[in-house]
């Protein structure tokens, strides 16, 4: 079946001898910094309160929650006992300052734009991210960079997230090229394992997983600047998982 069109979990090998045409990235954690950014909107409502979120006990306990469930775990674990207007109000606050930094264009990590037009200057370039589509264009449109992607997939446009392939299928089919063609930027296992399973090349950023954990990266980098049309044109053809 065409490669481009079956969003099945079949391993795709790639052609023998193709190139890689297309860059298709992950959102968070690779072009936007939004972990951290959730975590600066939390501290700063915190810290008006009185209260301290240390990067650690939220990269360690909390990362993964959601903003309500995240103040209710940290309101059970500090003994506050907060009710539920409190509640609503602190993801209200919380919800406003991150809305302020994404506004700001405070979101993209520094090197993000020099990166992407770099990159553009020879490929073509896409996103699959499990965010949701509307926040992955807001962030873009504020940092002036959402020319640079015609297309972005994003959770609400398929029906299996990663580990599943679907998102970098859909990418591909969507760019109009061959998964083969295609060569992933990911920053977590469960990106580079449904990259890697599309069929694609994959490269592997070392901003929130350490290296040790990105075994299934053709490369490992450890910062946006090392990543090069020349990296890239080195790649040999992905592995299958």
């Amino acid at each position: 079946s065409d490669p481009t069109t079956s969003l099945g979990h079949n391993v795709r090998m790639p052609v023998s001898g193709s190139s890689v045409s297309t860059i298709i990235f992950d959102f968070d954690g690779v072009l936007a910094d939004t972990e951290r950014l959730h975590l600066r909107a939390f501290q700063q409502v915190f810290a008006e309160r009185g209260w301290t979120l240390d990067e650690a006990a939220y990269f360690d306990q909390y990362l993964g929650y959601d903003d309500r469930g995240l103040v209710l775990a940290f309101s059970e674990d500090q003994t506050l006992g907060l009710n539920a207007r409190d509640v609503h109000a602190l993801v209200a606050a919380k919800g406003k300052v991150f809305a302020d930094y994404v506004a700001a264009g405070d979101v993209v990590f520094p090197k993000t734009r020099a990166c992407v037009e770099r990159m553009a200057a020879r490929f073509k370039l896409g996103i699959a991210s499990g965010a949701l589509k509307g926040e992955i264009v807001t962030i873009l449109e504020a940092a002036r960079l959402r020319h640079f992607f015609p297309v972005i997939v994003a959770a609400d446009d398929v029906t299996s997230c990663k580990p599943a392939p679907e998102p970098y299928l859909t990418a591909a089919q969507w760019l109009g090229v061959l998964p083969e063609a295609c060569a992933a930027v990911e920053d977590s296992p469960p990106g580079l394992a449904a990259a890697r399973i599309a069929g694609m090349r994959t490269v592997g950023i070392t901003t929130t997983t350490t290296a040790d954990l990105l075994t299934l990266a053709d490369r490992v980098i450890h910062d946006l600047d090392e990543l090069t049309p020349d990296l890239v044109a080195a790649l040999g053809p992905a592995a299958a998982v």
